[in-house]
């Protein structure tokens, strides 16, 4: 059996069962120690009540019956009646009407079944000379223990329920919250601290909640200033050693003058990297035509790639632009360069979900999640042959993590790889 996925589905599940179980538990020791003595004890009175009215009847004079006949009717709702009727029996199945019988045919020392006639239950009884008949009305006539306990546990049900949802909304509110936060918070700026009240223990894990907050965040920030500082300022000096291989004598060995080169613009273009992830990562959304942008986008990267549109087109979307261009170049190149070609599609149907997908080898299952980290590279199909600083998969990643997005990496239909990014329209929640 499938467990609740809320805690307030989860606490009423628990608290129903246990309210259950406890209402069961009170019905069958109140019908043990409570009902059925009082019952066993009822059934003994009103036996002994209609066999000693009957011997006193007997043995009153004739003269006298009248007057105690109505004196048993008026204090004990009980008729004496000396003629017979034929009367039909009570049906069977109602234990307290069986109760009295076993009662009766011990105090008179023969079986009796008792008869209903006029809303009242009768009861032949010999005494003396005579076999007259009792009537008498019973005040368990309408008793249905079974469905006092069904009602007793829907109440019950009923009153659990009220009352784990009070309680549970007052620790599933500031919860909720606190996952919300927890699952949409990626360290960038303007995050608002959770509230800190309620209980105890949910004041302190707001307010541990929002000191991590603040100091993710703040580590980010400096960590985004110092790498974006040292790539600006290593401009510098790299300028200044490509100036000083251009001026190198032409008697120095060539593949010198070119290893010194490619070395440089390796350097280049991670100082690049460094530099483009930086600015992208604390970049505001705003709002653009979604269509015109990303086809401005692609066709910036390659003019002969074309986006296949699927689903109805938002008009607008609220996306921070410079970092979203470059999660579409960094794919768009990375599926050309080690994926044979790409090709781009967008799925509006329910959400908005950007994938670029190439013809080449595929990413292992196992490999996929690992290729988001800097510099890792797939023995099969990536080397530093292949060119590029191997941040552009972790550039990918930071910064969709850094502006609320997701991407994931899937088998394509024709065996390459699909890559996805879902945009979350406007600023990450905090």
């Amino acid at each position: 059996m499938k467990q609740p996925a809320t805690l307030l589905a989860r606490t009423n599940l628990v608290l129903g069962v246990s309210a259950t179980a406890l209402a069961l538990t009170s019905i069958i020791a109140l019908a043990v120690f409570v009902i059925l003595p009082i019952e066993n004890r009822s059934a003994d009175d009103e036996a002994g009540l209609i066999v000693l009215s009957a011997k006193t009847w007997v043995e009153l004079e004739a003269a006298r019956r009248p007057a105690f006949e109505i004196e048993l009717l008026q204090n004990h709702d009980l008729i004496i009646s000396a003629e017979r009727r034929n009367l039909p029996l009570v049906e069977e199945g109602n234990r307290y009407y069986e109760l009295i019988e076993s009662k009766l045919s011990e105090r008179l020392d023969n079986p009796v079944r008792l008869m209903e006639s006029d809303e009242l239950l009768w009861v032949d009884v010999p005494m003396g000379n005579y076999v007259m008949q009792i009537g008498f009305s019973s005040q368990r006539r309408d008793v249905q223990p079974v469905y006092v306990g069904i009602v007793i546990i829907l109440i019950g049900a009923i009153i659990v329920a009220v009352t784990s949802g009070f309680i549970v909304r007052r620790l599933a509110g500031p919860l909720s919250r606190t996952a919300e936060a927890v699952e949409a918070f990626r360290g960038a700026g303007g995050f608002q601290d959770l509230p800190e009240e309620g209980p105890e223990e949910l004041v302190t894990l707001a307010a541990s909640f929002n000191a991590m907050a603040r100091d993710v965040t703040e580590l980010l920030s400096n960590r985004t200033t110092l790498l974006a500082g040292i790539s600006h300022d290593l401009r510098t000096p790299l300028t200044r050693m490509r100036f000083a291989v251009e001026l190198l004598p032409d008697d120095v060995d060539p593949e010198v003058v070119e290893r010194f080169e490619r070395n440089l613009t390796a350097m280049e273009e991670l100082i690049s990297d460094a530099l483009r992830f930086s600015r992208g990562a604390g970049e505001e959304p705003h709002d653009v035509a979604f269509r015109e942008y990303l086809e401005a986008v692609v066709a910036n990267i390659d003019d002969e790639l074309h986006i296949d549109w699927r689903g109805p087109i938002p008009d607008s979307v609220s996306i921070a632009t410079g970092a979203f261009q470059r999660v579409v170049g960094n794919l768009v190149r990375n599926a050309q360069q080690h994926g044979g070609g790409a090709e781009v599609f967008v799925d509006c149907e329910d959400e908005l979900a950007l994938h670029v997908i190439d013809d080449g080898p595929g990413i292992p299952e196992s490999e996929r999640d690992k290729v988001f980290q800097p510099f890792y590279r797939l023995d099969n199909s990536r080397s530093r042959a292949t060119g590029g600083s191997g941040l552009g998969l972790a550039i990918v990643y930071q910064l969709c993590q850094a502006h609320g997005w997701s991407v994931t990496l899937a088998s394509g239909a024709r065996g390459g790889t699909d890559a996805c990014v879902v945009v979350r329209s406007g600023p990450p929640m905090h």
